[in-house]
């Protein structure tokens, strides 16, 4: 046998390669990442629901369900921009809160003053993440400060000038978006307008998030100083998120006074209800990491979850602790990975060699 007539392979004794595990197929994969579990823990919550009240799986229940929902979905694509920019937003509550008194003590009943007032409200929201924003990027104050603050300004505003007893009352164009939709379509009954504005602000994120804007903001959120360095404006992408979560912050409070009405709690608690969807939905706190959708599974999953408490007959009181054990747990986790946003902006102590004896 001549040299080009040997065999090909391994020579004799040497050892074998470990044979090549085949890949999982991509529900598999998809169900092991970060976001993965969040759908299968939706699955689990609605299949406890069916069981335990199988008329909720009926279309005309499954719509109001999702009306329902929708505000706090818009809310959670909010929050996700933000926090995977790296950052917090705990405002949005107390802005829709105040966004809704706003609107019924302009409005007062008049249909000809709603759309002025609608464009009040955006304005004043716009005003709110700017300045949330700017206040965090260019004076250098933690985000969760400065939210909190805002927070507590509105809130403290709103009480102060409403005496705790909001005033006025909303037009029924206003409530139109979170109360009514498309009357009698086949097998659905009714196609509430929140799931379709829902459905229409889902697409634009993700084709944000598909932009050059939206992979820089999630560059920003894993390593704003390499993000920097490449040409991304920090200061700039961060703020737009701040601006984006304040935009559907307003849009959640439309959806909201016209679903729920003007209360003087109407806001209180969605700051972390939105917090907690997007970290059940695996985005990582400290940014970088996690998508919309699964942000919008989170949230879905965080409402399901307290419908299958309603069902349950467990008090409305366990629903901040079930919240605070997984935002707890989610914190616990980014501190294991490093990835908080004080963790990866530590710097290292320097090295000190000892000089070696002769």
């Amino acid at each position: 046998m001549t040299v080009d007539q040997a065999p090909a392979g391994p020579p004799p004794g040497a050892p074998t390669p470990p044979a090549e595990r085949p890949a999982a197929p991509p529900a598999l994969r998809f169900l092991g990442g970060a976001s993965g579990p969040v759908f299968v823990l939706l699955i689990l919550i609605f299949a406890g629901i069916f069981t335990l009240n199988p008329s909720f799986a009926e279309p005309p229940s499954m719509m109001f369900f999702l009306r329902q929902a929708a505000p706090l979905i818009v809310l959670a694509i909010g929050q996700y921009l933000v926090i995977v920019s790296g950052e917090f937003d705990l405002s949005v509550g107390a802005l829709v809160g105040a966004q809704v008194v706003i609107a019924a003590a302009l409005i007062d009943g008049e249909e000809a003053r709603t759309l002025p007032v609608l464009g009040v409200m955006l304005v004043f929201g716009l005003m709110v993440g700017l300045v949330n924003g700017l206040i965090t990027t260019l004076l250098k104050v933690p985000s969760i400060i400065t939210t909190l603050g805002t927070m507590l300004v509105l809130s403290g505003a709103i009480q102060l000038w409403t005496g705790g007893a909001p005033t006025g009352a909303l037009s029924e164009s206003f409530r139109v978006a979170g109360r009514f939709g498309i009357e009698d379509v086949p097998v659905l009954g009714q196609l509430p307008w929140a799931l379709l504005i829902l459905v229409a602000v889902a697409l634009a994120a993700l084709v944000l998030m598909r932009s050059s804007y939206g992979r820089t903001l999630v560059s920003v959120g894993d390593n704003e100083t390499a993000a920097a360095f490449a040409g991304a404006r920090v200061w700039l992408v961060r703020t737009g998120a701040f601006v984006l979560s304040a935009l559907l912050a307003t849009l959640a409070g439309v959806l909201i006074g016209g679903y729920a009405g003007v209360t003087a709690q109407v806001g209180d608690g969605l700051e972390f209800a939105a917090i907690t969807a997007v970290v059940l939905g695996g985005v990582v706190l400290g940014g970088g990491r996690g998508t919309v959708v699964a942000a919008m599974a989170g949230a879905l999953a965080v409402e399901g979850l307290f419908t299958l408490f309603n069902q349950l007959s467990l008090p409305s009181t366990i629903r901040p602790s079930v919240q605070g054990l997984i935002i707890i747990a989610a914190v616990a986790y980014a501190a294991r990975q490093g990835s908080l946003p004080w963790q990866r902006t530590r710097p290292r102590a320097p090295r000190t060699v000892q000089p070696t004896r002769r």
